[in-house]
């Protein structure tokens, strides 16, 4: 996994990380796509990006079902950027929580798909532009984005230490999931499989 270089910068890290995983994964998408996916990863680094509403002095994601119907009623710019954020937050949580999302009335699947309605319907909205191929390219790979996120937020888990190697041991025992066995194996936790030639 790629070092974090102390002087370079977060969307730097994010790229290598993102290229790392997807030529892992063997993802390949359009430049401008990565870019975008990359700008998401530094932008919702910052915890408060996610979540939008103070509640009893608490900060708190605002449903996906209230941004969609926000987005219903806006005129085409805001629905535009209401969508785009229903689609972000979608894939990161996705991503990064899915096995948090798992014993929740909404589970990772309700993310998935609305995230890929979002992004679908921006790519709608956006049919003239530049950007709408990003879009539609986001809608059409949203699950191996899902999937490559995942990695990254398992290898920065595990990077982070035992107790974090253990959250994603636990997870790997309950699910079987195949690239956090790869994960644990590249960090030591079990043991790696050979390649045969």
């Amino acid at each position: 996994m790629s070092q974090l270089v102390l002087n370079g910068s977060l969307k730097e890290f994010f790229k290598l990380l993102v290229g790392e995983v997807m030529r892992r994964q063997r993802v390949s998408l359009e430049e401008v796509t990565e870019f975008y996916l990359v700008n998401l990863l530094a932008e919702y680094a910052e915890a408060e990006k996610l979540f939008t509403q103070e509640l009893e002095g608490r900060r708190e994601a605002e449903p996906l079902a209230l941004l969609y119907h926000r987005a219903l009623q806006q005129d085409r710019d805001e629905k535009i950027r209401t969508l785009r954020k229903l689609g972000d937050v979608s894939l990161y949580t996705a991503g990064f929580f899915q096995q948090s999302l798992q014993d929740r009335v909404v589970g990772p699947d309700y993310y998935m798909q609305m995230g890929r309605t979002a992004y679908g319907a921006v790519a709608e909205l956006t049919g003239a532009s530049a950007f709408a191929a990003v879009y539609q390219e986001l809608h059409h790979k949203f699950t191996a984005l899902v999937e490559v996120l995942e990695e990254i937020s398992a290898r920065g888990m595990c990077a982070a230490g035992p107790q974090g190697q253990m959250q994603v041991f636990e997870t790997y025992a309950r699910t079987g999931n195949e690239r956090l066995r790869h994960v644990l194996a590249d960090v030591g936790m079990i043991p790696g499989t050979k390649l045969l030639n």
